[in-house]
């Protein structure tokens, strides 16, 4: 039976143009490892159909596996999820330990907690006052507000956050928020921005916080004050109060390692794909690569690039400061000690990309991922990739290789769905009737001939959605 799935998960050679020979090379070579890489996909568990698992097996609660012992994991989890900083991997991961376990989410009745305005209970789609439904896990982007999040989630919450290289953050921000924030649509590229940026800037502007310290906004901090190192020391000690863990973007595996001893989470748990990568500069017949240099609107030079360090001083400061602990927690969790856990988490990711993923795991334009309910919403200068799974994988492995692509926007409307079920929904809309009406709120929904939903903030900023809840939700899979 193990040989006859093996040989099955084999189809995923489809993706590639190799002869005959090199296949049956390959399919011998993997069937051989079969029992030591795969055997867990095929547990008799991945069968309950009541709840998902996890690719990797899940430790049993008398399991030492590679959990953390004794200690219990934390289930009750607030995430400020800041933009542009790989904050929608880390969210990706959060859905999916949610999911696996049946907890339950503090969502927004859109796709944002009223952002950009400071976040208030109320935003939380279910909430009915303070602590009289309890939430266990919250992380679509918002404006940091504690005490309004304390009336959403438990006492023992878990608070953490991530961090970025501000200039790094500024060349994504200026490519996915140009024709949202005035100061960037205005300048003619990002190095022009720099350059003069007061040229273009209005604090008074909507969507302007996305050009100037765009971290410290989310931490809900004072963004529009003179910069002052007093100020800085204040809004350090702020997040420092706020938030047992802040994460660095750069480091993303030794993030992922302090997260998940913090968390007391088996490693398996912290394994992800990059999501929501975006392509970097045309290359010939090619079409776009990722990660070459940046195309002309947003290449910055030596000095243009501590100019945006000064412009972005209070972003700056706040990433040297959390910088600093950062490592400092590496060294007291031990550098050989990290090293070792990094290698096994990034063994398991390439193991994953070979199971689940085709083009060797590389990250694909929107329009060639052939299943259109994954495909990445679409912004600004540059294209968002998403994406392509492998064909011939059996039904278990391919819904657990689906819930770690799956792009944010399309997974909260399937979390949405399932804590909030249809069979709330009038007779007449579950009948097939009359189309599905959302919960009322600041957010409007415009139906496009059926096919594509467009939604609006509270400030008439489109928000996208790829497909209908029904068509997301509902997909069968053919085998």
């Amino acid at each position: 039976m193990v040989f006859r799935r093996s040989a099955r998960r084999m189809r995923w050679l489809g993706c590639y143009r190799l002869g005959t020979v090199w296949k049956a090379l390959l399919v011998f070579v993997v069937i051989g490892f079969a029992g030591q890489l795969l055997g867990v996909i095929f547990n008799k568990s991945w069968m309950q159909p009541e709840r998902p698992h996890s690719v990797y097996a899940l430790p049993s609660e008398n399991s030492q596996g590679d959990s953390l012992g004794s200690c219990q994991p934390h289930t009750h989890i607030m995430f400020l999820k800041t933009h542009k900083t790989a904050s929608s991997t880390v969210l990706n991961l959060l859905y999916r330990f949610g999911e696996e376990r049946g907890l339950k989410f503090a969502l927004p009745v859109g796709y944002q907690f009223g952002y950009p305005l400071p976040f208030i209970a109320q935003r939380v789609k279910g909430y009915r006052g303070p602590h009289v439904a309890e939430f266990d896990i919250m992380g679509n982007h918002m404006r940091f507000n504690k005490p309004e999040v304390e009336k959403v989630m438990p006492a023992d919450t878990f608070y953490f956050s991530i961090l970025r290289d501000p200039v790094a953050l500024a060349e994504s921000s200026y490519a996915y928020y140009k024709n949202v924030a005035p100061a960037f649509r205005r300048a003619k590229g990002l190095g022009d921005f720099a350059d003069n940026p007061y040229k273009y800037y209005d604090p008074r502007l909507r969507n302007n916080h996305y050009a100037r310290n765009l971290m410290w906004f989310d931490f809900g901090l004072d963004h529009t004050s003179n910069f002052s190192l007093g100020l800085v020391k204040r809004g350090v000690a702020a997040v420092r109060r706020n938030f047992k863990l802040i994460l660095i973007s750069e480091y993303f595996d030794q993030s992922m390692v302090l997260l998940r001893h913090a968390l007391c989470w088996p490693l398996d748990a912290v394994v992800s794909f990059s999501l929501n990568a975006r392509q970097q500069m045309p290359s010939g017949r090619s079409g776009w690569v990722v990660k070459a240099a940046a195309p002309a609107p947003l290449a910055l030079t030596d000095k243009q690039r501590s100019k945006l360090r000064e412009w972005n001083a209070l972003d700056w400061h706040l990433y040297q400061a959390f910088n600093l602990t950062f490592w400092q927690d590496v060294e007291r969790f031990g550098r050989s000690r990290m090293e070792s856990e990094v290698a096994l988490l990034r063994t398991k990711r390439e193991v994953l990309t070979r199971i689940c993923l085709c083009d060797g795991g590389r990250p694909i334009e929107a329009s060639r991922i052939r299943d259109k309910t994954i495909r990445p919403f679409q912004s600004g200068l540059v294209k968002i990739l998403g994406y392509e799974l492998q064909s011939g994988l059996d039904n278990a492995t391919w819904e657990a290789c689906l819930r770690m692509i799956r792009p944010e926007i399309q997974y909260k409307d399937l979390l949405d769905l399932r804590q909030f079920p249809r069979a709330q929904q009038p007779p007449a809309a579950a009948a097939g009737g009359l189309p599905l009406k959302r919960e009322p709120s600041i957010l409007r929904t415009e139906d496009h001939g059926g096919k594509r939903l467009v939604e609006k903030d509270w400030d008439g900023t489109i928000l996208f959605r790829n497909q209908s809840l029904e068509q997301v939700d509902s997909k069968v899979r053919l085998r």
